[in-house]
């Protein structure tokens, strides 16, 4: 019995060897057959890698001397980041092409599968055209430029634009943060441009109690006006009044004019001077508060 299951365990292996020695020679036979092919597949990845290569060297080259180009004829920061961009996507994307033709890759299957796809490709580009169509729209428009400060005024957000991209605008906020915004966002809904103009309003509101002196208190506002060098001064520029009577200030009202970039230093400036000015004059600038006046009434 022992010696008939050693001679089935023996004729077992040797038919196990038997088939991976037919399968290891059939596969010989397909190498030995296919070596022409394989050697010619891999020149042609060789040759496409020094293509890739060269390509790549290539259009930084031309991107770099593009920007030149650009910056010679002093078209705006934006315009030289957005034909930047379009060039580098436009210029790989036909590397690509180039590269898979070279390979041997039918380009017409390609043209013929997105063909077949159009709408679903159309819809699933909706969004990136839309950027893409937004970004175009900002360079020819021009509601912003690079370097100007802008508030999205959809999600609030904010900050100085400092790249126009193809399908994106980036912001640097002021504590040093980046926030990318798609184009088509930009263009479909509102911005403010805070930095468009070269001058901006300083509007301030400051309360002084019923008690204080009015005429001193404004004669005070003035002073500060015309002892700030950075606040244009002419007389059409500047004002102090009484905006409003309110239920426990009297609402006086400041307006001058500055230039964009020192709007913020002169604002935290004057609203830190009038605070101790009216200190030191005895100016009681209110805070809310309650007076309860209590009724006696006698008893019988």
């Amino acid at each position: 019995m022992g010696e008939e299951i050693k001679e089935v365990a023996i004729d077992s292996a040797m038919e196990t060897a038997n088939d991976i020695s037919q399968e290891v020679s059939a596969f010989s036979e397909y190498v030995r057959a296919h070596i022409p092919n394989l050697i010619q597949f891999g020149i042609r990845v060789l040759i496409a890698i020094v293509i890739f290569l060269m390509g790549r060297v290539f259009i930084r080259w031309f991107r770099k001397r593009m920007k030149k180009f650009l910056e010679h004829t002093n078209a705006d920061t934006g315009v030289t980041q957005f034909t930047d961009s379009i060039l580098k996507v436009g210029l790989y994307i036909m590397l690509v092409l180039f590269l898979l033709s070279s390979l041997g890759v039918e380009l017409s299957s390609f043209t013929a599968l997105f063909a077949g796809a159009g709408v679903g490709v159309t819809m699933a580009l909706q969004g990136t055209l839309s950027n893409f169509a937004g970004g175009v729209l900002i360079l020819m428009l021009k509601p912003f430029k690079v370097g100007d400060y802008i508030i999205e005024d959809t999600n609030k957000d904010e900050g100085t634009v400092k790249e126009i991209k193809i399908f994106y605008t980036k912001l640097n906020t002021v504590d040093n943060k980046t926030i990318v915004i798609p184009n088509g966002m930009l263009t479909n809904n509102s911005l403010t441009n805070v930095t468009a103009k070269n001058e901006r309003q300083l509007d301030l509101r400051v309360s002084i109690s019923y008690g204080a002196d009015l005429r001193k208190a404004k004669l005070l506002l003035e002073g500060m006006l015309l002892g700030n060098t950075y606040i244009m001064t002419d007389e059409a520029d500047w004002s102090v009044f009484v905006d409003s009577l309110g239920e426990s200030a009297v609402v006086l009202g400041v307006r001058a004019w500055v230039r964009t970039e020192d709007y913020w230093p002169v604002r935290w400036e004057l609203l830190e001077r009038i605070k101790l000015t009216f200190d030191e004059e005895g100016i009681e600038i209110p805070y809310p508060q309650l007076t309860v006046h209590v009724k006696e009434e006698n008893g019988d």
